[in-house]
């Protein structure tokens, strides 16, 4: 298997594997360097540099005789051997036509003399080599109007939305899950604390030890949003320096999102906003948490009610409302209309801030 990650661009561009990606826009072959720069992110730039030469210079030679490309092989490596010769380092001319028309030329040709070869390379095997294993990676894609619901080995499941792709091994490995996706999906994933799960979609990579969550990664509008429904997860750029600190322990760092929270990565200005989801969901805690009926109750416990209905954390300075108290029957509005009403009743204000909500007042009297 080639190394991929010691390579540069004129490697990239001479590859088999990579040409037909490129030039033939294999399905196999797409799929591979896809997921390949998902795990690398630090050689995407090598990765879109090369493929942009390769079009370019397709386009501009496209006419080329396989006669001319052996005449510019033969000078190229005439060149080379005169370089080593005199153990000199040779700098390519990136901008310029000569480099253009031999480097390139001899890689096109090289792709000429065996288009319409199948590749050998299969999709498991291709993820494998981005993996660093010989895992047996699965394929399944979401080409119907319904959406597609994936069941793993480690009893995880996955709902996956049309036009929406997911990648797994058929086993996961001893230390860790990790799957890619394409598109949108909802998780629910078997809990198991000692092998966390990685869900690595475009430009993040979110972390959980057994929860269920949201992500939607359509890379046409450049952000990915995570939005969980119970547990925790964490969730980080997908960069070297992050998979290296947050994949070789069992702990959530980075983002800690919790149920009802959710996080929009812009890929523009990488940024991470946290909020509150547009309507948060009672969560699963005892009935008498869930009770809404409140005759002249202090706010501070009001709000300890919402708190663990929502869990939400809800910010208001204890000493400026301590003389204020509610009455009312909350049962059957959703949780922002409850504030409204709360707000409204105590001449009060709130605000999400970070997935906070802060109430401001000037008391009660």
């Amino acid at each position: 298997m080639q190394d991929y990650r010691q390579y540069k661009p004129t490697d990239f561009i001479s590859d088999d594997s990579f040409r037909a990606w490129v030039l033939e826009n294999s399905e196999e072959e797409t799929a591979f360097w896809e997921q390949w720069m998902l795990l690398n992110p630090d050689k995407r730039a090598d990765i879109l540099e090369s493929k942009g030469i390769l079009l370019s210079i397709y386009k501009a030679f496209d006419h080329v005789s396989d006669a001319e490309v052996s005449l510019e092989l033969e000078k190229l490596n005439a060149q080379l051997d005169e370089s080593e010769a005199q153990h000199k380092v040779v700098r390519w001319p990136w901008n310029k036509i000569f480099y253009a028309a031999a480097s390139v030329l001899l890689i096109l040709g090289v792709f000429w003399l065996n288009k319409g070869r199948e590749s050998s390379l299969q999709i498991e095997k291709s993820i494998a080599l981005a993996q660093g294993s010989s895992l047996k990676w699965i394929t399944k894609e979401n080409t119907t109007d319904h959406q597609m619901t994936v069941n793993l080995e480690d009893g995880s499941t996955i709902v996956l939305q049309k036009n929406s792709k997911i990648l797994y091994p058929e086993k996961f490995e001893k230390e860790q899950r990790k799957v890619i996706l394409i598109g949108e999906a909802f998780f629910e994933v078997a809990k198991n604390p000692s092998r966390p799960f990685f869900v690595f979609a475009d430009k993040l990579v979110t972390k959980v030890l057994g929860t269920s969550f949201l992500i939607q990664a359509n890379g046409n509008d450049k952000t990915v949003k995570v939005v969980v429904k119970t547990g925790k997860v964490s969730v980080f750029e997908n960069t070297e320096s992050n998979l290296d600190e947050h994949t070789n322990h069992k702990k959530l760092e980075g983002l800690v999102l919790t149920p009802n929270q959710q996080v929009v990565f812009d890929e523009t200005d990488k940024r991470m906003i946290r909020s509150l989801v547009d309507s948060p969901n009672l969560l699963k805690v005892p009935i008498q948490n869930q009770v809404f009926e409140f005759t002249n109750v202090p706010i501070s416990e009001v709000f300890k009610v919402l708190e663990k209905a929502y869990g939400v954390n809800i910010v208001y300075d204890a000493d400026v409302m301590k003389n204020c108290y509610l009455t009312a029957s909350l049962d059957d509005e959703p949780l922002f209309e409850k504030l409204n009403l709360i707000c409204k009743t105590l001449d009060a204000k709130y605000e999400q801030v970070d997935a906070q909500i802060v109430i401001y007042s000037n008391g009660c009297y």
